[in-house]
């Protein structure tokens, strides 16, 4: 497999996501907690039913996908929790966490993108899409639905990169802002890392996921030196997992080193 070469220059902003989507703007008129039996029946239906078995069938026979360290989860299943990822695969970012969590409801906070592609757009949210909203009526919505989710002991998804850069290999440094949601709930924090490693006889990578945790907020800090502190616990941990890739389907080359 010929390996793609990709220049960046800023890590915390570039996107290289090759979908190109007009997103729809997210207001107050968004409709973020469904409660009816209705969209509850759909919310089964279309996660077990019909996106977990094509994408477990489909994780399996390209990547063949493993998970190590699921059982790290199991003593908060009767809690909610908040789980945070490297954002590298468009496709199977969006259903990884579930297979991680097993039974218990993912709620994936994600870009307004994702919930106005074609087709799937509408279906997202019924699989438990929490875009980021567009104005202050809409933010307010959001955070109702992160402490309803929570209250109800279902796990919080967030890539907090932010950005896609597909089969990279390295943890991009992130931003601490969304890390003030465990420490207001007061939830147990987990990360979730995604690395690629060659193969013998296939020029797809295998993918591993990784579970690390739990970490928790230093209680005896200021809420803004927690919330970093919590940052940085899960941004170390997935670092070193990062160090288990052994192949670059993907190199990513900063601009100014090119000319080095």
């Amino acid at each position: 497999m010929k390996q793609k070469i990709i220049y960046y220059s800023d890590e915390l902003n570039d996107e290289f996501s090759e979908k190109k989507i007009t997103p729809k703007v997210i207001d107050g008129n968004w409709k973020y907690i469904h409660t009816s039996l209705w969209k509850k029946f759909t919310h089964v239906f279309w996660l077990r039913f019909i996106i977990a078995p094509i994408f477990f069938t489909h994780s399996k026979l390209k990547y063949r996908h493993k998970i190590i360290g699921k059982e790290k989860l199991k003593p908060y299943k009767k809690c909610g929790i908040f789980m945070y990822g490297n954002h590298t695969n468009p496709l199977c970012d969006t259903y990884y966490p579930c297979f991680v969590n097993g039974y218990k409801d993912v709620y994936l906070i994600c870009n307004p993108e994702n919930v106005s592609v074609p087709v799937l757009g509408p279906i997202t949210p019924s699989l438990g899409a929490l875009p980021l909203p567009g104005d202050m009526e809409a933010t307010k919505n959001f955070t109702k639905a992160i402490e309803y989710h929570i209250n109800h002991k279902k796990c919080i998804m967030i890539y907090p990169e932010a950005h896609i850069w597909p089969f990279y290999t390295k943890i991009r440094p992130f931003k601490d802002a969304s890390f003030r949601y465990p420490i207001q709930y007061d939830t147990p924090v987990f990360s979730m890392t995604n690395v690629y490693r060659k193969r013998r006889f296939s020029k797809n990578p295998k993918m591993i996921t990784y579970v690390d945790g739990p970490f928790f907020y230093n209680k005896e800090l200021s809420k803004v030196e927690a919330r970093r502190d919590l940052r940085d616990q899960v941004y170390n941990q997935m670092v070193i997992r990062s160090k288990e890739n052994n192949i670059e389907i993907w190199k990513y080359i900063k601009k100014e080193e090119e000319n080095d």
